[in-house]
């Protein structure tokens, strides 16, 4: 016996882009396999000094159980981060009510639809809305908690965020729960304030929670990324049917520590709180003591941004206008337009040994078109020299299909 919701789950994409692969040969260079991984958002920049530092002065607590809530100092600094990162009103954000740690926002991310999923809203099946293109824990949340889910094309006509304000009525008034990324993954584009404003207002008028998944936000290209919580403040009604989720994983360049947190509405903070303690991963004490060390330090993160920054300019330079080409607002995708995205990351792997994802891996078809077909993603994780080198030798195989 099993949960039969299992049936409705597709393979996770990295599990298809295996099998896409499966029996291709890279290319041998003079020095053994000459391959880049550039399919898989892993930050591969070295971790700040001071994470070490930090761990070890806590090492005398790995014998200890961590609490559910996190310690108050982790709280305060996440708050303390959120004040001054969104220029909130003091005392907008609360670290007892408003704050809990998570381990990374993968974690917070699928709970909130066990959270916020009921049998029936308003007499229907509950809906989930997410983006398409769109993070596939989404997708997995939504299906595993016996929702529907309801995908609104994020495309180059939209700038490639969702309009939920254009979601059918009907849909809207049995919608539990919405996603929505910014900067988006795969597509590095960002929300303004007006359209996160707008998306508060809709989930406040329809009752339902927006999941903010905002773990991008401090790897941006020029202007920092608006948040959520900034619209909420703006707003009025604090941070009602709102959850904002973040993390150190791209900010930090530390994606094996797991330390995220979700902040919002008290009483979806206080609930979720309550189901944590039944099966939520709580991050040991001295991966928390690291982690409040690190929300607590700007300067690793602008000299993280810059490193990004650079493989940007790289990029532009050696893209130009070919492949749909543009310079990511944040995060750090590439979303090219390739024509047929399977068809190139088999070539890709095959003649330059560059392993990327292919943009279908990320969507769902929607009235028999894939917006993700033509695409493939690009993380460029790794250090600069690598990363060139890598887009320079990708072109060429690029032209020829």
């Amino acid at each position: 016996m099993y949960n039969a919701r299992l049936d409705g789950l597709t393979e996770y994409p990295f599990q298809r882009l295996a099998a896409l692969l499966a029996g291709i040969e890279p290319p041998i260079g003079e020095k053994g396999a000459l391959q880049t991984i550039m399919s898989i958002g892993e930050p591969q920049h070295a971790p700040p000094a001071l994470l070490h530092t930090a761990l070890a002065s806590a090492q005398g607590d790995w014998g200890k159980y961590p609490p559910n809530a996190g310690t108050p100092a982790y709280r305060s600094a996440v708050a303390a981060w959120c004040t001054q990162r969104f220029s909130l009103p003091a005392g907008f954000i609360d670290s007892e009510r408003h704050i809990l740690p998570l381990a990374g926002s993968r974690e917070g991310l699928f709970m909130a639809a066990q959270l916020c999923v009921p049998p029936l809203k308003n007499g229907a099946p509950p809906a989930v809305l997410m983006p398409n293109p769109f993070y596939q824990v989404y997708f997995g949340a939504a299906v595993m908690n016996g929702a529907e889910p309801v995908f609104v094309s994020a495309t180059r006509e939209s700038d490639f965020q969702p309009d939920y304000e254009g979601v059918a009525p009907a849909d809207l008034a049995r919608t539990a729960l919405a996603y929505l990324c910014t900067p988006s993954n795969p597509q590095g584009t960002i929300a303004s304030l007006a359209q996160l404003k707008a998306a508060i207002a809709l989930a406040r008028k329809h009752d339902f929670v927006l999941a903010c998944d905002e773990c991008y936000s401090e790897i941006y290209d020029a202007e920092a990324p608006a948040g959520a919580l900034a619209a909420c403040a703006e707003m009025g009604e604090g941070l009602k049917n709102v959850l904002v989720f973040n993390s150190l994983s791209k900010r930090s360049s530390v994606p094996g520590l797991r330390a995220g947190f979700v902040a919002g509405d008290p009483d979806l903070i206080a609930k979720l709180s309550k189901l944590r303690a039944h099966g939520g991963a709580v991050q040991p004490l001295p991966v928390m003591a690291a982690a409040t060390a690190l929300w607590s330090d700007e300067v690793h993160v602008r000299e993280n941004r810059a490193l990004y920054r650079a493989k940007n300019d790289d990029a532009a330079r050696l893209f130009g206008d070919r492949f749909g080409f543009y310079r990511p607002a944040g995060g750090f995708f590439l979303w090219l337009d390739v024509k047929d995205g399977e068809a190139a990351a088999k070539a890709l792997w095959q003649r330059g040994g560059i392993k990327v994802l292919p943009g279908a891996y990320l969507s769902r078809a929607q009235n028999g078109v894939n917006p993700g077909h033509a695409y493939i993603r690009v993380a460029l994780v790794h250090d600069r020299a690598k990363v060139e080198d890598a887009l320079s030798r990708m072109i060429p195989i690029l032209e020829t299909l």
